[in-house]
């Protein structure tokens, strides 16, 4: 029995466990052996399971079992909410994905598509700690704002770190060089764009002692009750469930979406988002991964966003940034591309193919060595192929 086996892993990672799990079933000849799994990424859960069981109810109150589906069926009747075989529907809306308009241009975007445009140049940055030394190269690239950015690499490839060069909290080693020097202007040129930004760190440490109504007064004071953000942001994260908590009585995933809507409720020109679906469950990272899309396109603003859950971040992408290189050693950040292109070039590494459900268009993983994982693999599309079933 495994608990959420995906937690704290990489794409590479879970995708590695759940060939490893799945390894287990086989056992020796002749005996049963039945393996049972809680998994919230339903790209992994996909990937590992033979059949599923989805669970209902209210959370803290109640939860009921149904009875096995098949892997199809099983996580698409969890997303539309609606059990067919006993004709009840355990919630009002059905989860449905679409892929950014952006997906299949990876051109360069007409200058009258966007009202602003940042460019950054070749970076790098290295990290010593102790005798070991990490080096990231950030090759040049540019950002306009309505747009969401993001990173897809191994965990040690320096997402974060390009996350807090984006925040101000690193330098860039050139721009370091010329601030030594005293060239003001080559260390302006040599670093990330300046701008106002807010940023949701990857792991979040409460110390604030009262209330989420409290902090949320005293943080967002102007948004938090304001009635589009209301709309927007506070209701589908279901922040009045837990408003008059105390914060440091807060579970992984309620501190979770008390991390993310105060992220949105700071004023920004840049939003920066590590691992927004960490402690969330399935319908959670749904819920939230909407709500960021939904806030950056209205306010027009910019995001970058790490994530390793791969349908929250093909959900959330216009762009990416794919990582390569050597975990904990040496890594290389390529400029932002389409989300077609980028995602083709990470599965590749991955040796993982992708097609999508005609149902509900979520990306569906195809299992290992199957006949469509081939003949992607042999096409070179590993990314997004209609499925005909």
């Amino acid at each position: 029995m495994f608990d959420e086996p995906s937690s704290y892993l990489d794409v590479k990672q879970r995708l590695t466990a759940a060939l490893v799990i799945r390894t287990l079933i086989e056992g020796e000849k002749g005996a049963m052996r039945f393996v049972m799994v809680v998994e919230h990424d339903l790209a992994v859960l996909d990937y590992l399971s033979d059949f599923i069981c989805c669970l209902y109810g209210t959370p803290g109150a109640y939860g009921v079992v149904t009875m096995p589906f098949s892997v199809r069926e099983g996580i698409n009747v969890f997303l539309a909410g609606f059990i067919p075989t006993e004709n009840l529907r355990f919630r009002d809306n059905a989860l449905n994905f679409k892929v950014s308009e952006r997906a299949t241009d990876d051109s360069e975007m007409g200058k009258n598509d966007v009202m602003s445009r940042f460019v950054y140049p070749n970076m790098t940055k290295e990290l010593t700690k102790g005798t070991a030394k990490f080096i990231l190269h950030v090759e040049a690239g540019e950002f306009t704002d309505s747009e969401i950015l993001v990173l897809l690499g191994e965990n040690g490839t320096g997402k974060t770190t390009f996350i807090r060069m984006l925040a101000g909290l690193l330098k860039s080693d050139e721009q370091m060089k010329c601030e030594e020097e005293g060239d003001e202007d080559g260390a302006a040129a040599a670093g990330v764009p300046q701008l106002p930004v807010s940023y949701k760190p990857q792991k979040i440490s409460p110390k604030f002692e009262g209330t989420v109504r409290q902090l949320l007064h005293k943080r967002v004071r102007d948004l938090y009750v304001h009635p589009q953000f209301i709309s927007d942001v506070m209701k589908p994260l279901m922040m009045d469930n837990i408003i008059d908590n105390g914060v440091q009585q807060l579970s992984g995933g309620e501190l979770q979406r008390l991390a993310i809507t105060l992220a949105l409720g700071t004023p920004a020109t840049v939003y920066l988002i590590d691992e927004p679906s960490a402690y969330l469950d399935s319908e959670q990272r749904i819920n939230c991964a909407k709500v960021i899309k939904r806030f950056i396109m209205h306010s027009k603003k910019t995001a970058f966003v790490v994530e390793h859950d791969f349908i929250m971040a093909t959900y959330l992408a216009d762009r990416v940034v794919v990582y390569t290189g050597n975990p904990g050693v040496e890594a290389t950040a390529s400029r932002p591309q389409g989300l077609l292109t980028g995602m083709n070039q990470f599965l590749r590494s991955l040796e993982v193919t992708f097609r999508r459900d005609p149902t509900n268009f979520r990306p569906r993983i195809n299992k290992f060595g199957s006949q469509k994982d081939q003949e992607q693999k042999a096409a070179g599309n590993f990314f997004f192929m209609d499925d005909d079933e």
